[in-house]
């Protein structure tokens, strides 16, 4: 059992099709469950983490990875595949053969979000994808250095509105849940923040520490340790209510805008064709793992909330973030090439 680390536009589909696609890619995935190939895996499987070491996909994807060697004897090779939002990374794993020895750690940017943003992608996450295992889903955070002239939230919204267009964030790229949290944070207070746009969240976070921008909006995972740490200081969270594992953060609905509400997911994906008794065989396994009191206190420790889920149910909440994106994404007038 072991886990070897390796560092190195729209949906062709259609988007007027993607429930009726992605339902019938979940249900051909995970229609019986039949007994498993006696020689599956029958190499090392492969993990595919669309963003650089140290960001709050691959703390998690590594957590999970961990496990699921441990506890069932597999070789996984957790391989860093980073750039352009996390769609480098996923469209890697759409041209990966369904063979049941590719996994991807997807998450709400590149697998809901992405499709609206971009005019090609190098994937079509309807039609090249299969939803295995929802694993976890974390708040946006926004920070700013321990030594920021910022107290909290209203400090900055107060700065913002004097001196519009003064006020830099970094986050994790240009179209990430991450980026578009910050245009809906300007939104709601009429205010205008200038994005930074970085390749994952942990170059935006030392530029934060640093100073060289004002703030920096995160996943909770990614930033947690530096928050912990007392280099960065926790403004607020963008969920409904407060972060489990950032009791003490106010959020940005009770700073004075009822009702926002941003959050991001982390789940496993496999190309499409995968075997279906290999998509039975990881949810079961992970799912099994999530309901363990040690990984629940494991995700807890990094800013995540464990949430185990069927694939079909997994599948509706991708298909509701997808419609919401649509509405976002046109809000914010974000595109990308």
């Amino acid at each position: 059992m072991s886990i070897i680390a390796k560092h190195t536009a729209a949906p062709r589909g259609g988007k007027k099709s993607f429930a009726r696609h992605i339902l019938l890619s979940v249900a051909l995935a995970c229609a019986g469950t039949g007994a498993l190939a006696q020689d599956w895996p029958s190499a090392p499987v492969k993990l595919i983490i669309p963003f650089p070491p140290g960001g709050g996909t691959d703390i998690l994807s590594r957590i999970v990875a961990n496990r699921l060697a441990e506890a069932n004897r597999w070789t996984i090779v957790a391989e860093n595949r980073g750039g352009a939002g996390g769609t480098i990374g996923v469209g890697e794993a759409a041209r990966a053969a369904p063979n049941g020895q590719t996994l991807l750690m997807g998450q709400k940017d590149n697998m809901a979000v992405a499709p609206w943003l971009y005019k090609k992608l190098p994937y079509d996450p309807v039609r090249d994808f299969i939803p295995v295992a929802h694993v976890a889903y974390t708040p946006v955070v926004i920070v700013t250095a321990a030594n920021s002239r910022f107290r909290n939230l209203g400090d900055v919204i107060n700065e913002a509105r004097r001196a519009p267009g003064s006020i830099t964030y970094g986050s994790p790229g240009n179209g990430t849940t991450i980026h578009l949290a910050g245009e809906a944070l300007g939104g709601a207070a009429g205010i205008k923040l200038v994005h930074v746009p970085y390749k994952g969240s942990s170059p935006a976070l030392v530029d934060a520490m640093a100073g060289t921008v004002d703030l920096a909006l995160s996943s909770v995972p990614s930033a947690i340790s530096q928050i912990k740490a007392g280099k960065l200081r926790a403004l607020a969270v963008t969920s409904a209510a407060r972060s489990t594992s950032l009791p003490e953060v106010p959020t940005v609905a009770e700073s004075g805008y009822k009702g926002f509400d941003v959050s991001t997911w982390y789940g496993l994906f496999a190309p499409a064709g995968t075997p279906k008794e290999v998509v039975a065989r990881v949810n079961s396994e992970v799912n099994r793992l999530l309901a363990a009191p040690d990984m629940q206190k494991a995700i807890h420790e990094q800013g995540a909330e464990p949430r185990a889920m069927t694939p079909e149910k997994f599948s509706g909440l991708l298909q509701a973030d997808y419609r919401d994106a649509k509405d976002i994404v046109k809000r914010a007038g974000v595109t990308m090439e």
